[in-house]
């Protein structure tokens, strides 16, 4: 069954049958995410129940800070992600200063509205709404009232420290590929579109900042059309992503970038 995408809370409604929920940002969908989804499916299997995501158009920090950082997966990238890790529903909430606005007791009422809601699943840590109102605690008693459960399962951590999005995009910033790996659990990847091409060399454009390494050359794996991984290299300068040999792509494609780590990766040149 194909991954159910919705376009805020206010449309959710009762056919997509009972959910289980976390909410987060999940950019990257790295290990922390990873395991925070398997806790998920295990949630809502217990509960008979869909397990779903209730995530963001834009990075909250956007409203918040007044600046988005650069984002580890764009928007398409993480619907996919999400659905390979067994999401079945995930909502696309507009975060805007009404909602930073917005009380937990009122947002989670409006989605009880709309949806029969299982539960939520939290950390110790996690906190939504005005001012983070909606803490563990908070949730689990307004659940009571409500009429589902809030299940907390202890934050991820991987050599004693959390696994952070904030840390991935500065391993990634400072060319640290191995660190920044380690904590994806996976390849660093970008996903471009093909803004031209000129002889050997296609420019790459983002409509969103990207976290990207320093300026340089690196070895990258390309997907084809056919969906084999082929070698390119991408270099990073100051205002241009390209990469050569040139995309299998045209104009306005989206190409999917994983950079490789060394030189002893068996690649296949096109």
């Amino acid at each position: 069954m194909a991954m159910a995408v919705v376009e805020g809370t206010a449309t959710l409604d009762r056919s997509l049958g009972r959910i289980f929920a976390v909410v987060g940002v999940f950019d990257g969908l790295h290990r922390g995410h990873e395991y925070l989804l398997g806790e998920l499916r295990s949630a809502a299997a217990a509960h008979d129940a869909r397990p779903a995501v209730i995530t963001f158009d834009h990075h909250p920090d956007e409203v918040l800070q007044g600046a988005a950082p650069p984002l580890l997966c764009d928007p398409g990238e993480r619907l996919d992600r999400l659905a390979a890790a067994g999401v079945e529903v995930t909502v696309i909430e507009t975060f805007d200063r009404a909602l930073r606005e917005t009380t937990y007791d009122t947002w989670v009422g409006r989605i009880v509205d709309h949806v029969e809601l299982a539960g939520l699943l939290m950390t110790p840590e996690s906190a939504f709404g005005y001012e983070r109102g909606g803490t563990p605690a908070t949730v689990a008693e307004l659940g009571r009232s409500l009429g589902f459960e809030v299940v907390v399962v202890p934050q991820f951590t991987l050599d004693g420290a959390p696994v952070r999005s904030s840390d991935i995009r500065a391993a990634i910033a400072a060319g640290d590929l191995a660190r920044a790996e380690r904590l994806l659990g996976r390849r660093v990847s970008i996903v471009g579109t093909v803004r031209s091409t000129a002889g050997d060399v296609t420019e790459l454009g983002f409509e969103l900042p990207v976290a990207l390494p320093p300026p340089g050359r690196y070895e990258a794996l390309v997907r084809d059309a056919g969906g084999a991984l082929r070698a390119h290299t991408l270099e990073v300068s100051d205002g241009r992503v390209a990469i050569t040999p040139a995309a299998p792509a045209g104009t306005g494609a989206r190409v999917g970038i994983e950079l490789v780590r060394g030189a002893s990766a068996t690649i296949r040149r096109s």
